[in-house]
């Protein structure tokens, strides 16, 4: 294809633009002020890249927004007034702001005592479902012997993807003291060992990384042990802080590791390890990192959460994720860890690594005002969704499967399949829908660990050529034209679809 835009009318296309999609005024438009004064922002950089992509038959970079600011500028280099040649040669090194991310290693720990990719990839084989009531041990301390508690404990829900042993640690191996991690939130502990366990699986030698760029990026969003533990002040000394907050679960792999990259906890609610993920292989592009770990944890150590969605009606009375599925009745609770580690594709080739998979492109965006507070926006869930695959540079029908968001509820459900539908739906042969599932179906929803436990299966299959089935699906949701939408849920295990280009797979996730 090839453009008949010369560079008067590709300045009048892209004034048009951004009058109609950024909102600015006819009477602002000025060819040579920068677009960002015009209102345009990176996201907004990442669909115009998309648009502009298809308008000219060739790849233009997001990147090329801040090189050329103005549309004069842009216009005058997309149309080739500028030479490609030169440009690239006074800046030979913005081809990372571009560069794909080679995920070399995994760790994981989940329900069902599932430790490692390999586990975890033969539990999903297998359709196994770790879906369980809490362990009594858990809820004991919360009852305080009340009629009124004991009550309110006994109508609460008590299913979820549960794990054993979390007050097992190691501390000395990590050269902390006996009275310290006792007052370790377990998420920390856990991150620790899982993350060391992922550096070894991309074989890694973690001393090797120390006084490194490394970035530690660790999605988490709840604190039920400091909470719990800070209510007895008797109890309280000085590794209290430490061992509750937030931001120390990424801080502590980075002090232990040594490692001098960004280190950061991601709180986003249910998308907040993939928004880890995000923010890792953007660190990678711009050069703050040179290696990143991305990860999720989640554990469930008080019942005062589970009892507030069973307020709002958001759990499953039956104690299994009904993804897409008619019997669908709200999510599971579940627990546990994931870690990626990653790097720049060109260093990890040229470093020798095993690369498992490749992460061409992300997004990341909010819901704004939607009809409530906790309620998902189908348009936020359409425009981001075109954004990851323009910024990756990937046609959306070429993309073979989606790990879904997918919990379970009468109305996510129905919302995201629309969206995956319109936008990477369109356009395909009848034989060939969408595929999509979820591992919440076999261990919960991890919540801040969701989107990472979908990222490692997603890895997994891609590697393997084959996408585990989406459990207990049964009748198709009523509420999802599955044929119009041209989707199809992986009701049983099968080999990834044969096509013309690499396997390619999405994953959502919503917070």
């Amino acid at each position: 294809m090839t453009s008949s835009y010369d560079e008067d009318a590709l300045r009048h296309w892209l004034a048009d633009y951004l009058v109609t999609n950024v909102g600015c005024s006819l009477y602002d438009i000025d060819f040579d002020a920068p677009m960002s004064d015009l209102g345009l922002g990176s996201r907004d950089a990442v669909v115009l890249s998309g648009e502009l992509t298809e308008l000219l038959g060739r790849k233009v970079s997001p990147v090329e927004f801040w090189q050329h600011p103005t549309i004069s500028d842009l216009a005058r280099f997309l149309t080739g007034a500028e030479s490609f040649a030169q440009e690239d040669e006074l800046q030979p090194d913005r081809g990372h702001l571009d560069e794909p991310i080679a995920v070399i290693g995994l760790g994981c720990r989940f329900p069902g005592n599932v430790s490692g990719p390999d586990e975890f990839w033969q539990f999903m084989c297998d359709g196994k479902n770790a879906i369980t009531e809490v362990p009594p041990e858990r809820w004991a301390p919360f009852d305080d012997g009340t009629p009124e508690v004991a009550a309110t404990l006994a109508h609460t829900t008590r299913y979820g993807g549960y794990m054993d042993n979390l007050d097992e640690f190691d501390a000395e191996f990590f050269d902390i003291s006996t009275r310290e991690a006792a007052k370790m939130d377990p998420q920390q502990r856990m991150l620790l060992e899982v993350a060391w366990e992922a550096l070894e699986h991309a074989g890694i030698p973690p001393s090797t990384l120390r006084r490194s760029q490394t970035g530690v990026f660790a999605g988490a969003c709840y604190t039920d042990y400091g909470y719990v533990a800070g209510m007895d002040l008797t109890n309280v000394d000085a590794w209290s802080n430490s061992g509750g907050a937030l931001s120390i679960i990424a801080n502590r792999l980075s002090y232990f590791l040594d490692l001098r990259g960004p280190s950061v906890t991601v709180d986003t609610a249910c998308s907040s390890s993939i928004v880890a993920l995000h923010l890792a292989s953007q660190s990678l592009r711009i050069g703050d990192s040179d290696v990143a770990l991305a990860a999720g944890v989640n554990l469930m150590l008080a019942p005062a959460v589970v009892r507030a969605f069973d307020q709002t009606g958001a759990l499953s009375s039956t104690g299994a994720c009904h993804a897409f599925d008619a019997d669908a009745d709200g999510f599971i609770r579940g627990e546990g860890c994931g870690v990626v580690v990653l790097k720049r594709l060109s260093d990890a080739v040229r470093d020798g690594d095993r690369v498992l998979a490749v992460v061409r492109g992300s997004a990341v965006n909010q819901d704004g005002r939607s009809n409530g507070l906790l309620a998902p926006n189908p348009a936020a869930q359409m425009a981001v969704l075109r954004s990851a695959y323009a910024n990756a540079g990937v046609p959306p029908q070429e993309v073979d499967y989606v790990e879904a968001h997918g919990t379970g509820t009468p109305l996510g459900d129905p919302i995201e399949a629309r969206a995956l539908g319109t936008v990477l739906g369109r356009g395909r042969a009848e034989d060939a829908p969408l595929l999509i599932g979820t591992v919440k179906t076999n261990i919960g929803h991890l919540e801040a660990a969701a989107g990472m436990a979908g990222m490692i299966k997603a890895v997994l299959a891609v590697q393997k050529g084959s996408i585990p089935q989406n459990l207990h699906f049964h009748t198709p949701n009523a509420h999802i034209p599955f044929d119009q939408l041209r989707l199809k849920v992986v009701a049983e295990q099968q080999e990834w679809p044969q096509t013309d280009h690499p396997r390619r797979a999405g994953v959502s996730s919503f917070g």
